[in-house]
């Protein structure tokens, strides 16, 4: 749904909080992020191209894996065919309604958060949402920075419990400074390598596909990939480097499916 309080206004808010500054050709910039989260997937449903445009460049650049819908009907299918961290969906699409797609993503039994952003202001909008499993509902306009905090603390409440630091008995990660500790010792990963390690840690117990690990951490598209051999170098380098440094080896290869990563072992 077209913005009604005016696109320009949100840009130029967000251009006015010097946490995003415009370039020439909608392009932007965000100099204050030196250190980046590590690669969430997010998907953002929303009609109006522009501020769908806007909103994933800026989330990308924050260090998310962030795919687009454009419709009603996208959501539906990227909702049934993949997995996501946190979903954020306008409730006005032009060929149904947003807080169905709640619906279906609660009917999955799924880990994945959900925000309502809508320029919908009223307060039954925002209780119908949140009552129907809804995280978070955010009013256009918004400032991204804030857009970015509150994807945060989903995610934190979604899958970390709510720590600012992912613990698995002697492995410790900061997703903000992305660092990695064995025993207090500092390890240190790759961007890919750590971002591997927390989407483990997130699904600890649980066998993950080689295909699962590769479109969660390089978008929806890479499944028409011919091969997924370029997973088995990150995944060895990130559980050599941890082994090395006197972590448990807690992960296991399924052959022939992916891996799991467990202290049962």
């Amino acid at each position: 749904m077209a913005n009604p309080v005016g696109l320009a206004s949100f840009f130029k808010e967000n251009h006015r909080s010097n946490t995003l500054p415009l370039l020439t050709g909608g392009t932007f910039i965000n100099s204050y992020s030196i250190l980046k989260l590590p690669e969430m997937k997010v998907l953002l449903i929303e009609d109006e191209k522009e501020l769908l445009d806007g909103i994933s460049t800026y989330l990308k650049m924050e260090g998310y894996v962030c795919e687009q819908a454009t419709n009603y009907e996208e959501g539906v299918e990227k909702i049934t065919l993949y997995e996501y961290d946190c979903i954020l969906a306008d409730i006005g699409l032009p060929d149904g309604d947003g807080l169905k797609l709640v619906e279906l993503l609660k009917s999955k039994i799924s880990n994945t958060g959900v925000m309502i952003i809508s320029a919908r202001n009223s307060i039954e909008d925002k209780i119908t949402g949140l009552d129907m499993g809804a995280d978070d509902y955010l009013t256009k306009p918004f400032n991204l920075s804030e857009l970015n905090a509150r994807i945060r603390s989903i995610l934190r409440r979604r899958k970390f419990e709510g720590k600012k630091e992912i613990e698995f008995h002697e492995i410790r990660a900061n997703p903000d400074t992305l660092q990695v500790f064995v025993n207090d010792g500092l390890v240190l990963l790759t961007k890919k390598e750590f971002d591997l390690l927390i989407y483990f840690i997130s699904n600890k117990n649980k066998v993950l596909t080689k295909e699962s690990i590769v479109e969660h951490l390089w978008g929806d598209y890479i499944d028409s990939a011919d091969s997924f051999d370029f997973i088995y170098a990150h995944v060895s380098n990130m559980r050599k480097k941890l082994v090395e440094n006197g972590a448990t080896d807690y992960l296991q290869t399924v052959y022939g499916v992916g891996y799991k990563f467990t202290d049962h072992v």
